[in-house]
């Protein structure tokens, strides 16, 4: 735990990418090679399961530090980190231990099932580690560990270390493994121990479009197609199979249990980058079908008659059990082409189209029309690119339409959390509904840190009432609020829930009676269905 503790914190107390990598190949390098294992798996999301409740956890932390409960709640919203305020409110340790972090991450994933055995094991933890260790041992007990590391930056470190390629190293982190159930040799070291038939290829990311339509030169060099609105994922068929990733590499195959008959249809060794999409008659349906379909570890006879899912394929990545993702996008484009030139019947598989210009103009009047499509806008790619690995900009670049906006009062603030903790950064915000105003949506990005100071010192001198860590506030600002989605939702005293919510800016220039309505609202819904 102490080579664990010396990482984050050279981690944590640099922003330099150069600093970051060289604590990582040092880890790398020293540490043994289960605790490497589980490093890994930490900073590319295979955390361990959360193994006690925060309930438990604040009710042991107070009772240890000899403060009554709600002092220690009190002091939470002030920290903003349940691990951190838990670290700093325990007594100082009576002994110091020096077990490895594999040890840890054991003795946390085979806790007891009876509490009083549970807790004594968790405070006998806390006893012989100091204050980093103790945030992070609290870290890997709450699940919800993360650090300032991407998972690009470790497969840099990974690949110095190995001296091997990136590329390689991205592609051997993909896929169902766990620290349990491989080792080092295996995972990293081993030639060939990739071949694992479902293991997906790293994604290709794109960039937003940063600059003119027209700088990207001339129109021939590029390929244009609509931006869809789905789940990004994988389709590999190999061994007669058929595997689904998503981007966040998750095997959602069992979600999608329609899908699973397109290996009949697909050749062997076939690999296709594409877009998982709710689809009807009339083609795509957008994401609020979709999402139906998420989070279910079932889905219904019924659900799949009103959310069927086809995948859109639009890229092809492996053929015939070759990687050809080194070949030029116009090439893989026609190798996708042909597979598709005979009509695929009776499999939920289908050729996303490319989008035809001769101008950067002709486009702009194209993608204009994107919500019509159902799509979110237009990705453009260059032809004679190849399928990278990661985000590398100049190949992909994704042309979204602009936003939805709408202009909403503030009424509730609450804390945030990390460094943000003493200021207010979640903010819920209502429109009117008559002479009420009707709460609809929280936002908590969007704005710059002297203006949420500015929001702070306002919303402790303007407090109508606490609830816990939130506080009413009486309605003064206004707000316009971005988004990219609408629906409907029996969830919202609205009967609206948005997507991807922010705040676009602070409307000083109008008062809250301006702010929009809830009819407002419902004709947008109306617009976007």
């Amino acid at each position: 735990m102490k080579r664990f503790a010396t990482l984050f914190k050279a981690l944590d107390e640099s922003t330099k990418t150069t600093v970051k990598i060289d604590a990582l190949v040092h880890y790398f390098k020293e540490a043994p090679e289960q605790d490497r294992l589980w490093i890994i798996a930490i900073f590319s999301g295979r955390r361990p399961k959360r193994a006690v409740t925060t309930g438990q956890l604040r009710a042991w932390a107070a009772e240890v530090a000899g403060i009554p409960l709600w002092l220690f709640e009190e002091s939470y919203p002030i920290v903003g980190d349940l691990a951190e305020t838990i670290a700093l409110v325990l007594p100082p340790p009576d002994t110091e231990t020096d077990h490895s972090l594999t040890y840890w991450i054991e003795l946390l994933r085979e806790l007891p099932q009876e509490e009083d055995t549970r807790k004594q094991a968790v405070l006998n933890a806390w006893n012989g580690l100091n204050l980093t260790q103790r945030f992070l041992f609290n870290k890997l007990i709450t699940g919800g560990f993360r650090v300032g590391v991407s998972q690009k930056l470790m497969t840099r470190a990974l690949a110095i270390v190995t001296e091997r390629e990136e590329s390689e190293m991205a592609h051997r982190l993909m896929g169902a493994w766990s620290p349990t159930t491989i080792t080092w040799r295996d995972l990293i070291e081993v030639e060939n121990s990739t071949a694992s038939a479902s293991k997906p290829f790293p994604f290709c990311l794109s960039h937003a479009l940063d600059t003119k339509i027209n700088c990207l030169g001339s129109t021939s060099d590029w390929q244009a197609e609509w931006k869809w609105d789905g789940i990004r994922g994988q389709l590999i068929v190999r061994d007669s199979e058929l595997y689904i990733w998503s981007r966040g590499e998750e095997l959602v195959t069992h979600i999608f249990p329609e899908l699973v008959s397109i290996h009949n249809f697909i050749p062997q060794g076939t690999v296709m980058d594409g877009e998982l999409l709710a689809w009807g008659e009339a083609g795509p349906k957008n994401f609020n079908t979709l999402q139906k379909r998420l989070g279910r570890r079932t889905v219904s006879k019924k659900l799949l008659q009103e959310a069927p899912v086809i995948f859109y394929a639009y890229d092809l990545l492996e053929w015939q059990s070759e990687d050809i993702r080194h070949k030029p996008l116009n090439i893989r484009r026609k190798m996708l082409e042909q597979l598709f030139k005979n009509p695929i019947s009776g499999a939920p598989i289908k050729l996303s189209p490319t989008v035809e210009f001769d101008t950067w103009a002709s486009l702009a009047k194209v993608q204009a029309t994107a919500r019509a499509e159902k799509a979110e806008g237009l990705m453009l790619k260059r032809k004679d690119g190849p399928y990278l690995a990661g985000r590398k900009k100049g190949n992909w670049w994704k042309w979204k339409l602009d936003p939805l906006t709408i202009d909403a009062v503030m009424i509730y603030a609450k804390s945030g959390h990390g460094r943000r903790a003493n200021l207010f950064t979640d903010l819920t915000f209502a429109v009117w509904s008559g002479n009420d105003l009707v709460p609809f949506t929280k936002a908590y990005s969007g704005l710059t840190d002297a203006e949420f100071r500015k929001i702070t010192s306002w919303v402790k001198k303007n407090t109508l009432e606490r609830f816990g860590p939130v506080r009413s506030v009486s309605p003064h600002f206004v707000f316009e609020i971005a988004f990219e989605g609408i629906q409907a939702s029996k969830r919202h005293k609205s009967g609206i829930a948005l997507r991807f919510p922010r705040i676009a800016r602070w409307r000083h220039d109008k008062s809250p009676h301006e702010a929009n309505s809830l009819t407002d609202l419902k004709q947008i819904l109306e617009n976007f269905i």
